[in-house]
């Protein structure tokens, strides 16, 4: 505890008094140590020689002896007052505790001491501080649920309507013919399609968001991986018009550490979206690249350009360029959110690219060395 802080802590009169106190002790002292000097030198020739020789030196071994004494005397004074500062001090971090427990968490502890009790008040502003993250953090976490509820709740609700529209007409043999008939079912297996597919991304989206699920780990070949996608989506690619081009460019293998079949699933996810907006393009490019710590794969079409104003939202759950666009698509909106998820589940980065006529999205991993 600094002595400076203690004595501006004590009010001057009472600082004053202590002074005054501890020098009327220290003139009695001096009286009494006077008397028992002057009788003892009587007493003893040995003794009256070694006053003379304190004499010598004049008035400074008093004035010493006075001043340590007068300091013997404060020192009881100090350490109560001391005492009570570190009450003070005690007292006034439990009110602010006290107020912030109330739900003040804007309010910190504001004791500024390089004591223990001001190193115990930063303690316990940093245990405020993580306490106000987990609130925001919760208050984010619940308005994610409500977001992903109200979102899903309104994709459930167009095909379910026209699943139950639909079977209402058959139902009640409101068809004109069996080719009707057929056309209704048709729709109605395509609305259950859509809502199988919405519950699947739905349940990926939930799986990523765990980050303890990344329990298969092992070391992938991207050029392995992307060969094989390629040959899985070929008739889908050539089905849509359009041609799918690679780009292997490596120099040594390229392997990453990670779950196999969550890897795949971002480039299929890529894949099927560049078939599905890139149409006008004509081409698919996949092209893969390695530098000294990552491996970076391009997944690129040339059709429809993404505005810029969407480009920064386009990795967030639910979000679509355009609403007449999902609907002609029948996406899910989950998609590049699961594939965001899945690349930093890897500790990796993704991001994407889009000008007239070329859209890239480029997602980087951190590179293993066999």
């Amino acid at each position: 505890m600094k002595l400076k802080k203690v004595i501006k802590f004590i009010p001057l009169w009472k600082l004053l008094l202590y002074v005054v106190f501890a020098a009327i002790l220290t003139g009695i002292t001096a009286f009494i140590l006077t008397s028992a000097v002057l009788f003892l030198e009587t007493q003893s020739s040995r003794l009256s020689e070694l006053i003379e020789l304190v004499a010598s030196f004049g008035l400074t071994p008093i004035v010493l002896v006075l001043f340590i004494v007068l300091v013997l005397y404060l020192l009881p004074f100090f350490y109560y007052e001391r005492q009570r500062y570190v009450d003070y001090l005690l007292i006034q971090m439990m009110n602010e505790i006290e107020y912030i427990s109330e739900g003040h968490f804007n309010q910190k502890v504001t004791i500024e001491d390089k004591s223990i009790i001001g190193e115990l008040g930063v303690k316990v502003n940093q245990i405020i501080t993580e306490v106000e993250k987990a609130i925001v953090d919760q208050k984010e976490s619940a308005q994610i649920k409500n977001d992903l509820i109200t979102n899903v709740a309104h994709d459930l609700r167009s095909p379910l309507t026209s699943i139950v529209g639909y079977l209402d007409l058959i139902n009640d043999d409101r068809y004109k013919s069996e080719v009707e008939l057929r056309y209704y079912l048709q729709i109605i297996h395509q609305k259950s399609k859509d809502l199988h597919q919405l519950m699947d991304d739905l349940f990926d989206y939930t799986l990523v968001q765990n980050k303890e699920s990344l329990t298969n780990e092992a070391p992938i070949n991207m050029e392995e991986m992307l060969n094989q996608l390629a040959v899985q989506f070929q008739f889908q690619v050539k089905a849509a018009g359009m041609e799918m081009r690679q780009s292997l460019s490596t120099v040594n293998s390229p392997v990453v550490m990670g779950d196999g079949n969550k890897l795949a699933r971002i480039f299929e996810n890529l894949i099927q979206n560049a078939i599905r907006y890139g149409k006008d393009g004509r081409y698919i490019d996949i092209v893969l690249s390695e530098s000294i710590k990552f491996i970076e794969i391009h997944i690129i079409n040339y059709g429809q350009v993404i505005p810029s104003i969407d480009l920064p939202y386009i990795f967030e759950r639910f979000y679509r360029v355009e609403k007449s666009r999902s609907q002609h698509t029948g996406g899910s909106g989950l998609g590049l959110a699961i594939v965001k998820s899945i690349v930093e589940l890897h500790g990796g980065q993704i991001e994407v690219e889009s000008s007239l006529g070329r859209t890239a999205f480029i997602v980087k991993f951190p590179k293993i060395e066999q």
